[in-house]
């Protein structure tokens, strides 16, 4: 019996895309597909999205609070405040700088838990450090940040990386890069996205060497054939296609994972050979940690009945979210 899995950085499931239908439906339908896997805490995230598309998705995150909706944290914003030169699948036509209407819009979001991805080199360290004066969680993630500047955006209000290794500049011997800063920073989290495409065993192994499961943690990125039986969908005009657990588009671009967290747990044993606690811990207590959520991510008193039970290859037999059962799938 271990607590509920926490997904931090969800852009879709169950058929539905979260780009695509901005709205408290879409909201439910992919907290309901992911907590039948497992997963009872989730950021829906949204990928570059433009300031209207923005605008609809903090009003559909607050409603789906509002309305209680099981499963649903809060909202992720990906972008488009990152670099062109690591934008991946975002499209190139949505990426830009932040304005101040940008800056004013998420820093009275009035949400309790939000998180924005940003290029560190595109945002100035004072707005940085404005918005994490607002109850902003604000990560590094679609950068071509030099290590330096990497590490002036955790020193002005950045607490964590998304996606290590993925879409950021890389490590080198004379040029350590955005992964350089997060491996090297004695505070900083990690989200990552383990499932044999996105990072190699041995720079997941090095990362958990490096940061530890108290602040390394598992997230699926998500898509809208997680915890479906949808083979493709459309992202901002491309047809993304499943093919052998790999989701790409035409030109072979990964875009997101099919992935949901008790796989990225099982994938962190089997694969990467991580002792099965540190494995549940980086689903749990330590993006619990990462965002203050101090009501799930543990079994104790006081905490959300949030569980899963698993079998022994780590098959989930019984979900409960908030005491009510709702899995399995």
């Amino acid at each position: 019996l271990v607590p509920g899995f926490i997904d931090l950085q969800v852009n879709g499931g169950g058929g539905v895309l979260f780009n695509n239908a901005i709205d408290v439906d879409a909201v439910r339908a992919i907290a309901g597909a992911h907590a039948s896997v497992g997963t009872t805490s989730i950021l829906p995230t949204l990928i570059s999205g433009t300031r209207p598309q923005i605008d609809a998705a903090l009003s559909a995150a607050r409603k789906a609070v509002e309305q209680k909706v099981p499963g649903m944290l809060g909202l992720h914003i990906e972008g488009p405040f990152i670099s062109p030169a690591r934008r991946g699948i975002h499209p190139a036509t949505s990426v830009r700088q932040m304005t101040d209407e940008d800056a004013e819009l998420l820093g009275s979001s009035g949400l309790s838990t939000l998180l924005l991805t940003l290029a560190p080199e595109r945002v100035s360290a004072a707005r940085i450090g404005a918005l994490a004066t607002r109850a902003v969680t604000v990560f590094a993630g679609h950068t071509d940040a030099t290590a330096y500047q990497a590490r002036a955006g955790l020193h002005a209000g950045i607490t964590g990386f998304t996606h290590l290794f993925n879409a950021m500049s890389q490590f080198g011997s004379r040029a350590p890069g955005a992964i350089g800063a997060a491996l090297a920073d004695p505070s900083a989290y990690a989200g990552i996205i383990v499932d044999g495409f996105h990072v190699d065993p041995i720079s997941i192994a090095a990362a958990h060497a490096a940061i530890g499961p108290a602040r390394l943690f598992l997230v699926s990125d998500a898509m809208a054939t997680a915890a479906s039986d949808t083979g493709e969908f459309d992202l901002n005009g491309a047809t993304i296609r499943l093919r052998a657990g790999k989701l790409t588009d035409d030109s072979g671009t990964l875009a997101g994972a099919h992935l949901t967290m008790v796989d990225a747990v099982r994938n962190a044993v089997d694969m990467v050979g991580l002792p099965l606690g540190d494995a549940l811990r980086m689903a749990t207590a330590t993006p619990a940690s990462c965002m203050g959520l101090r009501d799930r991510g543990r079994i104790t008193p006081g905490c959300r009945a949030d569980l899963v039970c698993l079998g022994n290859k780590l098959n989930i037999l019984n979900t409960w979210l908030g005491g009510r059962v709702v899995g399995p799938a």
